[in-house]
């Protein structure tokens, strides 16, 4: 921090893409940080006692582009069955480093720490016993003694890494935080940060460096808030580990990609990250093209020309502060995101454009049905006739609006970040009842965009603005995962009334899909069912995959309610996020049920629980019929 307690920022810079500098740490054949690439990784999901399924998946990764593989490691045996599945991988002509995931037992982690490349622990759960869920305040003599028990445990596993040259990741997640860190600090972004602050400065003391930090959420917001912070905390105190990043419990298909490149691309977008996991409820060899898409996406903004620097005073990365706009029919003023479809280029039009608030299009639409009279029509100002109604809107471009005569009604202004000189302020300033559709050319459209935020706050503008980005992608799948990064940033930043994609080669359909997968995974807009749903591990008992197609097929319809879906719960309830209904193993077999992560109804037979979790939303008064 700076003498007055400020933290310094996060990033390199906020308008170029900058990678943060990191000290390179060595895990086996590859390094993370410094100037290597952003490494690419998963994690199986078998039993990590069956040594042929294990390496023959961490084959599988490799052979996707998976640079480094991590595989469930709960106790004594499957840490000591590291090696032969290390050897199996090595007898087939495969070098991949593998990591052992380790929770609770500080055992396990200095058996594996022998065997493979790399070690991972939680904090929450390394030292401490089993969790208590203790609200009890701890005195400064307590508070100090949970830090020794730390470091006693810690000191053996630093020195058998040190012997073997065996890296060692940090990794909180969100909701398993150890009781003591909860005491002071609550489950909260500050929480989990000290909670790897304070390995960490037990890693320096002991000089011990090679390190990789991560910290995850199924949250979006939640992640990249935090994530910044643990940035700009190290940056205080001269350090400069690298960073793994991740989106815990993303989900399956379009949901899961969405929710990914949402919270992973809007720390890549600023230079954090050296190496991405995508966590999908799939098998793990598919994650991998998902973060090579992502990488590579933001690898292009790498030596663009950087934008004009304004105040970022207004900027809040490390708490959510929803910028204040005025309202404009139906945009801002605080009311729902709105969904803007671009009809434009003689675009079709389908019946599902009519979910949304407003279209972009050439020309009037006419003869539509009395029950799509709400929709807001914006066309060129040229082509608006003099007898159209309150809901056809002029679009004007930056010039067209300094010159026009204003008519009190509302207007649309197509604007860049570029635009914004003194003449188009001045008339701003003069026209209140304006919507900003607001675009952007450059190669890093995101921090082009911010930019206009900040400048629109430095000067005190508080008019709605539409996030508008183009693309002529004619795969779903990739612009799902680029519109989402390139977007999902600023929607957790606060920014932006409502959000327009067009991509004249994507179906109607799945476009209109698209917008409303990209609010939800930015937690502005909540339109279906919330699946909090975990890609699996060698701990999980049940078929994730299949169960998860079986609670979806059940429960979809279900608009704004947040299930949990979970192999189990390795780091306690917290894992369940803020899921008002949770769906998780308890053994072979087994399923047990919870409700606002509340223990409800425990070890059902596995053939039972789908229904049984049906009958409880429906006592919990959240069911609808379809």
């Amino acid at each position: 921090m700076d003498k007055t307690g400020k933290l310094p920022l996060y990033c390199e810079s906020l308008f170029e893409y900058k990678r943060s500098m990191s000290r390179a740490v060595p895990v086996g054949s590859v390094s993370i940080g410094g100037d290597n690439p952003i490494r690419l990784q998963s994690m199986t999901t078998t039993d990590s006692l069956d040594t042929e399924a294990t390496a023959n998946q961490c084959i599988r990764i490799a052979m996707a582009g998976g640079e480094l593989v991590r595989i469930t490691t709960q106790g004594r045996r499957e840490a000591i069955n590291l090696e032969p599945i290390k050897k199996y991988i090595s007898d087939k002509g495969f070098d991949i480093p593998l990591v052992a995931d380790i929770h609770f037992n500080p055992n396990a982690a200095l058996l594996a720490a022998e065997r493979v490349e790399k070690v991972r622990i939680n904090p929450g759960n390394f030292a401490g016993g089993a969790k208590k869920f203790s609200t009890k305040a701890l005195s400064p003599e307590e508070y100090l003694s949970g830090l020794e028990e730390i470091e006693a445990k810690l000191l053996p596993l630093l020195d058998i890494c040190r012997n073997n040259g065996t890296a060692l990741r940090i990794g909180a997640n969100h909701g398993s935080l150890s009781d003591r860190i909860m005491t002071r600090y609550g489950d909260t972004a500050l929480g989990m940060v000290e909670s790897c602050m304070e390995f960490l400065r037990i890693c320096r003391k002991a000089n011990f460096e090679n390190i990789v930090l991560s910290i995850k959420s199924s949250n979006t917001r939640v992640m990249v808030q935090t994530v910044r912070l643990l940035a700009a905390t190290m940056r205080s105190e001269n350090m400069n580990y690298p960073l793994h990043l991740g989106v815990t419990e993303a989900g399956s298909g379009e949901d899961g990609r969405i929710k990914s490149a949402v919270g992973i691309g809007a720390l890549l977008a600023d230079g954090l990250g050296d190496t991405i996991r995508v966590s999908l409820t799939e098998e793990p060899e598919e994650e991998i093209p998902v973060a090579r898409h992502l990488k590579e996406l933001i690898e292009k903004r790498e030596g663009q020309p950087a934008i004009a620097l304004v105040d970022s005073s207004a900027y809040h990365p490390y708490d959510y502060v929803e910028r204040k706009s005025h309202k404009v029919g139906l945009f801002g003023g605080g009311q729902t995101t709105a969904v803007v479809m671009d009809l434009r280029g003689g675009r079709d039009i389908a019946d599902s454009v009519f979910v949304c608030e407003a279209v972009v299009t050439d020309k009037p639409l006419t003869k539509l049905p009395l029950s799509y009279n709400y929709l807001i029509q914006i066309i060129p100002h040229k082509s608006i006739g003099k007898d159209a109604g309150p809901n056809f809107w002029p679009l004007y471009d930056a010039e067209a609006f300094i010159s026009h005569a204003s008519s009190g009604e509302p207007a649309v202004l197509s604007l860049s970040y570029g635009d914004l000189g003194a003449k188009l302020i001045k008339r701003l300033r003069e026209e209140t009842n304006c919507l900003i559709l607001l675009t952007t050319e450059h190669a890093n459209g995101p921090a082009e965009q911010r930019a206009f935020f900040l400048a629109m706050a430095a000067e005190g503008l508080t008019h709605p603005v539409i996030i508008h980005r183009e693309y002529a992608e004619n795969h779903l799948a990739s612009l799902q995962i680029e519109a989402a990064a390139d977007t999902g940033l600023l929607f957790l930043d606060g920014f932006g009334d409502g959000l327009s994609v067009a991509a004249p080669a994507i179906e109607f359909a799945s476009l209109i899909e698209l917008h409303f997968g990209i609010l939800q995974a930015s937690r502005v807009r909540f339109s279906r069912t919330e699946y909090i749903s975990c890609p699996g591990c060698g701990r999980t008992l049940f078929d994730l995959q299949t169960t998860t197609k079986l609670v979806r097929a059940r429960t979809s319809h279900l608009k704004g309610l947040k299930i949990a879906i979970m192999g189990c719960i390795v780091n306690g309830i917290g894992e369940m996020a803020d899921a008002d209904y949770g769906y998780v193993g308890a053994g072979p077999g087994k399923i047990s049920l919870y409700k606002n992560r509340e223990l409800v109804l425990r070890a059902l037979p596995a053939d039972e629980a789908v229904e049984r979790l049906v009958e409880l939303i429906k006592e919990g008064g959240d069911w609808r019929e379809e």
